[in-house]
């Protein structure tokens, strides 16, 4: 809300001092304000207030992009006998976890590396034996089948890579 009001603000000044520059008079609101900043003093009431609530809102954004947040989570889907406020997630290395076990288990498959993110889930996996197109076609199905039972709000896409290696 606030980057909001600051780009509505920044912006109508960016209009009047083009139109300022193209040969016309200045908005009157931007006369007002220039004719106000130049003649308080600055140790009036008013221009202390202005700049406490600018510190203020600037340490409070400081603070807000220095917090993690949750992005490091995934909302989970409510079964649809909850109320609507219950909400859960999962943590995204907890879910790679998940689907790193998933894909352990396919035969053919000697390691593998899971990367979770909101949008898609990469997999890259290492294949001993077995023929590599049929590896990947069983890795698809398995961690598209627990990529379901792990119930995320927003399902994320799938990316599978397999690769051979010799013993």
């Amino acid at each position: 809300m606030v980057a909001a009001a600051i780009v509505v603000a920044a912006g109508a000044t960016l209009v009047d001092v083009v139109a300022v520059r193209a040969g016309r008079q200045a908005a009157e609101w931007r006369k007002h304000l220039a004719d106000e900043l130049a003649t308080r003093p600055v140790d009036d009431v008013w221009m202390f207030t202005g700049a406490a609530v600018a510190a203020a809102v600037g340490i409070w954004l400081i603070a807000l992009a220095l917090t993690p947040g949750l992005r490091h989570w995934l909302p989970l889907r409510s079964p649809a006998e909850c109320p609507a406020r219950l909400r859960a997630s999962l943590d995204r290395d907890g879910a790679a976890a998940l689907l790193r076990d998933a894909a352990m288990r396919v035969p053919g498959v000697s390691a593998a590396h899971v990367r979770v993110r909101r949008h898609r889930i990469k997999t890259r996996a290492d294949v001993r034996f077995r023929d590599p197109k049929r590896v990947k076609a069983d890795l698809a199905a398995v961690l598209h089948e627990e990529r379901e039972q792990l119930a995320l709000t927003r399902t994320p896409r799938l990316v599978v890579r397999v690769r051979r290696r010799n013993a």
